[in-house]
């Protein structure tokens, strides 16, 4: 039976993290987790090294890092053949990895299905990415790699401040991987609480698209159309400035730089 190294990166997690490691103890062996914390400031920390402390197949590494450099330090402590990447603020579905293995004689790459919880005020339909035909847009709070494959692809791009999923499956579909989308892979993802943090998502999601427009130029397209409701929506119309915003403060930096 593969083994399946599951890989967390988090900061300032304490609200969430202990949800995430008790959804993931009764997972079916054989897997390990192993979570990066970015030098939280909270009690984060502790809460992982009580969980570590009890159960051997959860590791703690505590290192100041991005998310994309974190989850290379994560695989780099791997010792199993397939990656399993889920956010701290997530919860693994019950036999999230159970369904996962199901595909790893067959696939280089699954994505699993998430589902929104939390303030669905915030809740917005994702904006879908293609690349050669494929959907990019895959989040990494739900997908499976591969070792090999993510290796062969040299990780995530630790230049990205976010978006670094999709470039990393942008590469995954142009190296010709075997991919595949599981439904019964479910990880139940939180909507962001305050308008605040709604609108920092969106200002970061606009940066990361300027980012992939860089690299990858017109190749990618987006596939959703707007329609009345949309324009009629608040939330809508703020992730929309807000998203532009990023996007534009991305080109200026670029032009400074």
């Amino acid at each position: 039976m593969q083994g399946i190294s599951v890989i967390v990166t988090v900061l300032n997690e304490e609200k969430n993290i202990r949800d995430l490691i008790v959804s993931l103890i009764p997972q079916e062996q054989p897997f390990e987790a192993i979570v990066v914390d970015s030098m939280s400031s909270d009690r984060t920390p502790k809460i992982l090294e009580e969980y570590a402390a009890k159960y051997d197949f959860i590791k703690y590494y505590g290192k100041k890092t991005t998310r994309g450099a974190g989850r290379n330090y994560g695989v780099s402590m791997a010792n199993y053949n397939y990656l399993a990447f889920i956010d701290g603020d997530a919860i693994a579905g019950e036999h999230w990895i159970r369904n996962l293995r199901m595909f790893t004689e067959t696939y280089d790459l699954v994505a699993g299905k998430s589902i929104n919880t939390g303030n669905m005020r915030y809740s917005m339909e994702r904006l879908k990415l293609f690349y050669r035909g494929f959907d990019v847009t895959l989040p990494s709070s739900n997908l499976m790699y591969s070792k090999s494959l993510f290796m062969d692809l040299g990780g995530f791009d630790e230049s990205f401040v976010t978006a670094e999923d999709i470039d990393l499956n942008i590469r995954a579909v142009r190296a010709g991987a075997r991919y595949t989308v599981c439904d019964k892979c479910v990880v139940y993802t939180k909507t962001r609480e305050t308008f605040r943090d709604f609108k920092k998502q969106a200002y970061w999601n606009g940066y990361g698209r300027w980012q992939l427009r860089e690299k990858y130029g017109d190749t990618i397209k987006l596939s959703h159309k707007m329609g009345m409701q949309d324009f009629l929506s608040p939330v809508y119309v703020a992730r929309n400035f807000y998203g532009l915003r990023g996007y534009v403060h991305g080109r200026m930096k670029r032009k400074k730089s």
